[in-house]
């Protein structure tokens, strides 16, 4: 029987619906009420950015990516801009696929604006509860222009990634904050209580990406391998070819030993993209993975099943996570209900705001998270490292999980490198599958905090 969603919702001692304190706070203290923010202009662009090779998942293509940029002012004098990496296929496929790649992107861009106009002239103390205050009026002028009563939460957080990291970034002047470790509030610091010396770099093998370049990518010491799965075609054929795959891939890198496993085997994360119509089918993928000898390398599977199919997992015995589904922290504990042991964080997808509430929930329920990514820009990479950096270890691992396949997708990567504040610092690169976090990346905080002249010289020219 199809369960409701208030029928998974149970239990939960207050944590679904909690709202942030409305008072700001810095170090744990009490902030005044005279740290009130206004808002008093915005404005926004975009640029668009080739992709080296058409970059294949839900069944779909992508060509180009979208950058959009919003600009935030307040009464105060402060002005600052944060920055937005659009996936409209990662966040409504639909929409994707019922409009041309432009125009899908156009809609984003919309809402984004739309987004800017609503907070223009409003008060705010601290970000969370300002998108708590505008999210579903952005959530359903989305439905509106895209013709698209269910359209999925996470394409308006998506849209709201560039205004939400503005307005922590005018948060942080506001209150004299300058590290990520204070901007994070009290009440979500337990989640992200960790300091890591070093994190997994994980790359993306999307559908096209040759067998050559993933034997290469392990060569050049990444340790553990997202695989897109999910092909297009009927269930059937996207079966055969998953099934295809996954033997070339093993067949490449299977005995390729890693001292960061305990098994000293490369761990295989499998993203189906809610690809998976029924768990039969999904069984019949591990079978063939236990065949080939490769079912003790998939550490997670990612997303298999479409979201409003309400498929629960927790008879399978591989580690199954949540991504795109849980939009919300409501989501999210929806999804552990089900039996999901893992969720993907993404604040450069679903805001930096909501990202904290989600980890917050996860960790009260002692499900472990990781950073995965959408494809995006260098600076934004520093971001979710941010999030990354503090994770609980991931089980199996002892460190903590992030993806970043930009360097594998845009023509122009070097290019937007060069855009970072810090494009030569040692943690911004990765060195043998890991990023090395070293104190003057927690002093820099990853170079959030710093002026982007590129993106600034938008708006100022």
């Amino acid at each position: 029987m199809k369960r409701t969603r208030r029928e998974f919702i149970k239990n939960t001692s207050g944590i679904v619906g909690m709202s942030f304190i409305p008072i700001s706070f810095r170090n744990g203290e009490l902030k005044n009420k005279s740290n009130m923010i206004r808002v008093t202009k915005v404005s926004s662009d975009f640029e668009r950015e080739p992709l080296i090779r058409p970059f294949g998942f839900k069944g779909g293509y992508m060509s180009e990516i979208w950058q959009s940029v919003a600009l935030i002012a307040s009464d105060d004098g402060n002005e600052k801009i944060g920055l937005c990496t659009q996936s409209v296929l990662w966040s409504d496929a639909k929409v994707f696929s019922n409009h041309s790649e432009s125009g899908g992107n156009a809609l984003m861009y919309t809402l984004t604006e739309y987004a800017l106009q609503l907070i223009k002239g409003k008060s705010y103390q601290n970000p969370i509860t300002l998108q708590d205050e505008i999210l579903e009026e952005v959530h359903n002028y989305g439905k509106k222009i895209c013709n698209h009563p269910e359209l999925r939460k996470t394409f308006a957080l998506n849209s709201l990634v560039g205004v939400d990291n503005a307005l922590w970034l005018l948060y942080a002047e506001k209150n004299g904050i300058t590290s990520f470790e204070d901007l994070i509030p009290p009440q979500y610091k337990p989640a992200l209580s960790y300091h890591h010396e070093h994190i997994a770099s994980i790359p993306l093998m999307a559908y096209s990406i040759p067998i050559e370049e993933i034997k290469k990518a392990v060569d050049d010491g990444y340790f553990f391998m997202k695989i897109k799965i999910g092909q297009p075609g009927t269930q059937e054929e996207m079966l055969e070819k998953d099934k295809k795959r996954l033997s070339e891939i093993h067949a490449a890198i299977g005995d390729i030993s890693t001292g960061y496993t305990k098994n000293g085997k490369i761990p295989y994360y499998f993203d189906a993209n809610g690809r998976y119509e029924t768990k039969e089918l999904l069984i019949r993928l591990l079978d063939h993975a236990d065949k080939i000898g490769a079912l003790d390398q998939i550490a997670i599977i990612e997303e298999p099943f479409p979201e409003d199919k309400e498929i629960t997992v927790d008879d399978l015995e591989i580690r199954i996570a949540a991504d795109e589904s849980a939009h919300t922290d409501e989501d999210a504990l929806i999804r552990i209900q089900m039996g999901y042991k893992a969720i993907a964080l993404k604040a450069i997808a679903k805001t930096l705001s909501m990202t904290l509430k989600i980890a917050k929930v996860a960790h009260e329920h002692q499900v472990p998270c990781f950073c995965a990514d959408l494809t995006v820009n260098p600076i934004l990479v520093e971001w979710n490292k941010n999030v990354a950096a503090r994770l609980a270890p991931f089980p199996g691992l002892g460190l903590g999980l992030l993806e970043t396949n930009g360097h594998q997708n845009y023509l122009n990567w070097e290019q937007m490198v060069s855009r970072h504040p810090y494009p030569d610092a040692s943690w911004r690169k990765t060195k043998e599958g890991v990023f090395d976090l070293n104190e003057d990346f927690y002093n820099k905080s990853g170079g959030i905090f710093a002026s982007i002249p590129h993106y600034q010289n938008l708006f100022h020219q």
